[in-house]
């Protein structure tokens, strides 16, 4: 496992360097990833203004803050994602800020189709969810704890839709975008850092 996980930092990128290269992607009419749709250059290009609204919006909040700035180990948050995700596009602003107001968090991401060995080690019930963030001890690389896709609230909101109707639709992935809306963010800052 230590191997897979050195071999991905080495293709990781900073948050800033994966938002560019997405940026880059979507100026040439392409999605990351090895599959190319309309749907997923569609998915793609809203989760940038998503994003772009996220970074401007998001707050750590005081708790947090303090915890945060507070961690007494160093951690690297290692992530798995695609820009076409909606679950990641809601949620790599919320890491980024909370790594970028911590000296103890560096913030790594790494595309799922390009790190297909990492992504297997992390699967969520049998499948590539992400995003994925796995938080290793910086100076060993160990795994202490792995997260994701999404945080719990937003997780049940899906299963029980699934549940009742079936399928995976618009309407609920409207529901979901709404989710993360009214949650601001609280969620995925208490989750995570009750992992650490």
């Amino acid at each position: 496992m230590n191997d897979i996980i050195k071999e991905s930092l080495e293709r990781s990128f900073s948050y800033s360097q994966y938002r560019t290269m997405v940026s880059n992607l979507l100026q040439e009419g392409k999605s990351s990833g090895n599959t190319q749709s309309d749907d997923l250059l569609h998915y793609s290009l809203l989760n940038e203004t998503r994003m772009n609204r996220l970074e401007k919006t998001i707050k750590i909040s005081d708790e947090n803050l303090l915890k945060l700035k507070n961690l007494n180990k160093e951690y690297m948050w290692l992530v798995i994602s695609e820009g076409w995700c909606g679950d990641a596009a809601q949620l790599l602003p919320i890491f980024n800020k909370m790594a970028d107001v911590s000296d103890n968090v560096e913030l790594k991401i790494v595309f799922r189709d390009e790190n297909e060995a990492l992504m297997n080690l992390f699967l969520t019930n049998g499948g590539k969810s992400i995003p994925k963030i796995i938080i290793l001890d910086k100076h060993t690389l160990n795994v202490i704890a792995d997260w994701g896709p999404r945080p719990s609230g937003a997780t049940k909101l899906m299963k029980d839709y699934k549940e009742k109707f079936g399928v995976i639709d618009e309407t609920i992935k409207t529901e979901l975008q709404l989710w993360y809306l009214h949650d601001k963010g609280i969620s995925t800052q208490n989750e995570i850092l009750n992992l650490l």
